[in-house]
C-alpha cells in the first residue's frame, strides 16, 4: 500500500510534529496537531488528515 505524500503547509505540519515531540513530552500528540493547525494555517480536512496519518503510525 503506497501513502499520498502531503504538500506545502501540510508537508511542513508533518516535519515540526516529528521534531517537537521529542521536546515536548508534556504535550500530547493531538495538542501539537492542534498547535500546528494554528501554525500552518491548515484546513480542517488537513487537521483530520494528521490525525489518522499519526494514528496509523502507532
Amino acid at each position: 500500500m503506497s501513502t499520498i505524500m502531503p504538500e506545502g503547509n501540510l508537508k511542513k505540519a508533518i516535519s515540526w510534529i516529528d521534531e517537537t515531540r521529542a521536546d515536548h513530552k508534556d504535550k500530547t500528540l493531538l495538542q501539537m496537531i492542534d498547535e500546528a493547525g494554528m501554525r500552518f494555517n491548515l484546513a480542517p480536512k488537513d487537521t483530520e488528515f494528521l490525525i489518522r496519518f499519526y494514528s496509523d503510525k502507532r
